[in-house]
């Protein structure tokens, strides 16, 4: 699942792809929003991300996508 991530004052979003689920990244966006803790993430290829709650300004969750593998038809 694709996850996009924007910090304020900074001028990009970061962005990752992760295998958990849309409600376990919703749970820890919004613990670390509401308690000021800091949001952590692990993307697909096991880094860790580490944002201050306090920071997040907006937190994109996108649908889960298969992996296509091969050539399709033209």
């Amino acid at each position: 699942m694709e996850i996009k991530i924007g910090v304020h004052q900074a001028p990009r979003e970061l962005a990752l792809d992760s295998n958990q689920t849309r409600e376990e990244v919703e749970t820890a966006v919004e613990a670390a929003i509401e308690q000021g803790s800091v949001l952590r993430l692990t993307d697909d290829r096991g880094r860790l991300f580490v944002i201050p709650g306090a920071r997040v300004a907006y937190v994109e969750i996108g649908e889960p996508v298969e992996r296509r593998v091969g050539f399709g038809t033209m």
